[in-house]
């Protein structure tokens, strides 16, 4: 008889596993979707054609096979896309891909011939062609009292101006405070980022944004967080860079390269990232396996060290059904995860699983006639080029501002139009979250004029979109996660993978490499999964540009 594994979540991490398995094993996946959509977090939600990416995936990883893996599922342009000549986009355009199908029927029907899966391909056309890898400009910046500041902030005469000579002055004397007085426990965020940039800076640009996202202190949030999301520069070496810029022959150049410090492109499908898992989900069905959406896993049965059963609800009818496993990978949240199992794990798992907090997301698509830009000293601005904005502004809810148009052309129904997301981070059931859309959509519109970004009468369209459990949070009972990691390491055919699956704030390629790191493990008989909680555990900053 086949051996059986079940997946919980249909996000990247429970579909890298399934299309893994069905790669490299004889296991047959199931893959198990309480949500009507493909993708988890990386869905891409359709409004009338206008296409919202909840939260922003940019397509990028130090990971040669995670790459080389998407690529493989949508090859990468080889010619413009529709908006390439009119921003004047550099791109790295290619001839032709090498493109691996999970079996033979999911070749293309003028290559197919019922044994091979291995084409060499034409680069697809944008303008034409439905599957295909962008390639983007990545511009990501902060929006402050008007202003524009790079992201992260770094330190040149111009970014100076634009705070003031005698905010910049108070600036390096709070760093230099920090640094004689430095803070030895750096356990919590509000010290980890006060050592590195000083108290000033840190009330400027950090504060208040992160505690939008996290809807906490920073005095409560575990600095592992900061550690990965927040490049690891200081203040005294963005000072240096500034003095050594001065002494550049190439003064200008210099300045500019220094306020694009992160990778400056990204890979992007044309449709947006729930083009990829949509694209996954359709041939790991061609190919043997499975993906069954609206259906929750309930509870989990394991006897004597090993998962043996799952049960599964339909979300709808509430009809119930108990299936036999080999194999069961969790990229449910770990809160009921543990809840669900059977028997009981030990009373402190429980425990500590009930104490985990997550952070909600809503995003307030709004369809524009054109932007209204009002930065100080310039004309207002009818577009910018940023993918996203953060917005540091203490007055207003919103966090973050995606113009999807930056991310890809087809994003938007009309050319004409400018498509943007106002990101909110939410509580479920606080007054956001609450809100019927109209007001919703009402209070965005009103904040996005308060900021100076938009006008009201430019508005033709607009939708509301709710994500439950977005980000596991660094507090709560998160410093105890390891006594969940260690029970759930005495179950070797149990995988916890992806960012809910771990509690852990992954990016999606970190997602997948857990997935793929555990489908290693069962290729090569290891039964200690230990080596899935080493992906992403180092406390760098992922995206720093190479020099």
């Amino acid at each position: 008889m086949k051996k059986i594994a079940i997946i919980a979540g249909a996000g990247p991490a429970g579909l890298t596993a399934a299309y893994e398995l069905l790669k490299r094993t004889d296991i047959t996946p199931i893959v198990f979707e309480a949500s009507n959509a493909i993708g988890g977090i990386a869905q891409t939600y359709n409004y009338k054609g206008n296409r919202i990416d909840i939260g922003g995936h940019r397509f990028f990883s130090k990971s040669k096979r995670v790459m080389d893996w998407w690529f493989n599922i949508l090859p990468v342009q080889g010619a413009p896309a529709a908006d390439t000549e009119k921003l004047k986009h550099e791109i790295d355009y290619v001839a032709e891909s090498v493109v691996e199908y999970l079996c033979p029927r999911c070749a293309p029907e003028d290559k197919a011939d019922g044994t091979t899966t291995k084409f060499t391909v034409a680069a697809p056309d944008p303008e034409v062609d439905h599957d295909v890898m962008l390639h983007r400009p990545r511009i990501s910046r902060i929006y402050f009292k008007r202003n524009f500041f790079p992201y992260p902030i770094g330190i040149t005469l111009k970014i100076a101006w634009r705070m003031g000579l005698l905010n910049t002055t108070l600036i390096g004397i709070s760093y230099i405070k920090a640094q004689l007085f430095k803070r030895k426990d750096e356990t919590y965020l509000d010290a980890f980022m006060i050592n590195r940039f000083g108290m000033r800076l840190y009330k400027t640009f950090f504060e208040d944004y992160t505690e939008k996202v996290w809807g906490v202190p920073c005095g409560q949030i575990k600095a592992d967080w900061g550690a990965q999301r927040i490049k690891g520069l200081s203040l005294r070496r963005a000072v240096s860079h500034a003095v050594k810029d001065l002494l550049s022959s190439e003064f200008s150049k210099a300045q500019a390269e220094r306020e694009t410090s992160l990778i400056t492109r990204f890979f992007y499908p044309k449709f947006g990232p729930g083009q990829m898992w949509e694209t996954v989900a359709m041939q790991i069905d061609v190919c043997g396996g499975e993906v069954r959406m609206k259906h929750k896993v309930t509870s989990v049965k394991h006897v004597d060290g090993k998962a043996t059963s799952v049960t599964v609800e339909h979300v709808e009818s509430g009809e119930k059904q108990e299936m036999d496993c080999d194999y069961f990978f969790s990229t449910m949240p770990v809160k009921h995860l543990i809840a669900g199992m059977n028997p009981a794990p030990p009373e402190e798992v429980q425990e500590v699983a009930k104490g985990l907090i997550y952070r909600d997301f809503l995003t307030v698509g709004l369809l524009l006639d054109t932007l209204h830009v009002q930065e100080k000293g310039k004309t207002p601005a009818s577009e910018v080029p940023d993918n996203w904005i953060y917005v540091q502004d203490r007055g207003v809810d919103v966090g973050r501002i995606q113009i999807f148009n930056n991310w890809s052309p087809y994003m938007v129904a009309q050319s004409d139009t400018i498509w943007i997301g106002l990101e909110y981070f939410v509580d479920e059931g606080d007054r956001l979250w609450t809100k019927p859309d109209k007001e919703m959509i009402a209070h965005g519109i009103a904040e996005m004029e308060k900021i100076g970004f938009i006008e009201k009468s430019s508005v033709k369209d607009a939708c509301v979109l709710r994500m439950q459990k977005a980000y596991p949070a660094y507090f709560g009972t998160y410093d105890k996660l390891d006594t969940i990691r260690d029970w759930s390491l005495t179950i070797p055919n149990l995988f916890l993978i992806g960012r809910n699956g771990m509690h852990r704030y992954n990016n999606q390629d970190h997602s997948m490499l857990t997935a793929m790191t555990a489908v290693d493990n069962i290729v090569a008989g290891e039964t200690n999964n230990m080596n899935i909680w080493e992906v992403n555990a180092e406390r760098t900053y992922h995206e720093e540009k190479k020099a």
